[in-house]
């Protein structure tokens, strides 16, 4: 039997709610997550990546276009594979 792993998603705003509880509210980590029924890890890696991103100098529009330039890159990548790959079977059939 094979059974995938269901993972929750949360939206934006959840997450700086709960960020908010332990930003603005002082709890502390575990006691935010057993508010909010989420893991503690779960928000300790929501509160380093929100660190991540104000610590950053990327602004908002910079993050939104690398994140579109890498998944460009990523497909430009997978279309050369392809090519490289019919280039090579073309090649061999002409012999």
């Amino acid at each position: 039997m094979n059974t995938k792993r269901q993972y929750r998603t949360y939206t934006k705003e959840f997450k700086e709610e709960a960020l908010g509880l332990i930003t603005e509210q002082g709890y502390s980590v575990p006691q935010a997550a057993e508010a909010l029924g989420v893991s503690s890890n779960l928000l300790y890696t929501w509160k380093q990546r929100a660190e991540e991103l104000e610590s950053s100098n990327v602004t908002a529009d910079e993050r939104q276009e690398l994140l579109a330039l890498r998944k460009e890159v990523k497909q430009l990548r997978v279309e050369k594979e392809i090519l490289k790959k019919a280039s090579a079977f073309f090649a061999k059939e002409m012999k």
